[in-house]
């Protein structure tokens, strides 16, 4: 069984999401002992960091059943919302860190 650039792609994007998500359990519980002013813009940056895993989540689903034609243009599409979901989490550490 040798595996398609799809197939390798599709496996590390699922892990990354499967890090998000444990990631966003990290910061959430970090943010819940934040001060009440933190709190808020925490949340917010908590809440964007969501979107942008349940977008990520819809554009893998659709890579799924894209096939290879499609794949390149849903790629692009997934690496910038992995790019900033990246920068998200960064800057909700440094936050928390501050």
């Amino acid at each position: 069984f040798i595996m398609s650039a799809l197939d390798v792609y599709q496996q590390k994007l699922q892990a990354q999401l499967n890090e998000w998500k444990a990631q966003a359990d990290v910061l959430k519980a970090k943010v819940d002992g934040a001060s009440a002013d933190a709190k808020i813009e925490l949340n917010n940056q908590l809440e964007k960091l969501k979107g942008l895993q349940a977008e990520a989540q819809s554009k893998f689903d659709e890579l799924l059943t894209a096939g290879e034609g499609k794949v390149d243009e849903v790629k692009a599409v997934v690496e910038g919302l992995v790019g900033e979901a990246s920068n998200t989490v960064k800057s909700l550490l440094d936050k928390l860190k501050s």
